[in-house]
């Protein structure tokens, strides 16, 4: 709540305008970015046009993000970065099944991230790390690797409990993933040319044979 002290004037209205606009403008960056990165990709990406698209000239958003792998990297941190921890939150404090945390997991991941523009990230990553080493490294550093170290730790949790069998945690871990990630490049690429294609579908249908490949009896 905002509490005036003596008259409101047209003046003191712009400044309050100007002051709640300037706290809004990172993220109203940060959008932007998102949305021409999964649209052109990063090479084509150009500041000026993501400038425009968040009403900021691009002398502003150079104040806030000094390069286009700035940019690009605070958008990996504040929209998919976060999406990890709380995935590792959630686990900390579950108390049911490894399996039903992972069936419940996936249904997060597809709402939050296939079908957002969350979901053009990886495409962009897999197209441009050769020419962008520096940004395939942090991306894989911050979300691949800490995703996959998450997911290898629920499967040991499961073997620990007697939900799954002994295997190798972290091939199950890339198992488990990889459709994930092929259905989001999916998602970018041929699935607008695929009238077959129902990622929903093919994600249940991973999810019930990867289970049922590691359960100790069938998944229930």
């Amino acid at each position: 709540m905002v509490i005036f002290v003596g008259e409101l004037t047209s003046t003191s209205l712009d400044t309050c305008r100007w002051r709640r606009r300037k706290q809004d403008r990172p993220a109203e960056i940060l959008i932007s970015a998102l949305k021409s990165f999964t649209e052109k990709g990063y090479a084509a990406t150009k500041l000026d046009v993501v400038a425009k698209q968040a009403g900021v000239s691009k002398g502003t958003l150079y104040l806030y993000y000094e390069s286009k792998e700035t940019l690009f990297k605070a958008v990996v941190s504040e929209f998919v970065v976060p999406q990890i921890a709380k995935a590792e939150e959630q686990a900390e404090h579950y108390t049911g099944s490894i399996k039903d945390l992972m069936y419940e997991l996936l249904e997060q991941w597809k709402i939050n991230v296939l079908e957002s523009e969350l979901s053009g990230i990886p495409k962009l990553i897999m197209a441009e790390a050769s020419n962008f080493p520096e940004l395939a490294t942090f991306y894989l550093t911050n979300v691949i690797q800490r995703t996959r170290n998450f997911v290898t730790r629920l499967i040991i949790m499961g073997i620990e409990r007697g939900e799954f069998q002994q295997c190798d945690a972290k091939l199950a871990a890339r198992t488990f993933l990889t459709p994930m990630v092929f259905s989001a490049i999916w998602q970018h690429s041929l699935a607008p040319f695929d009238e077959e294609c129902d990622v929903d579908e093919y994600l249940s249908f991973h999810m019930n044979v990867f289970l049922y490949g590691i359960s100790k009896g069938k998944p229930e």
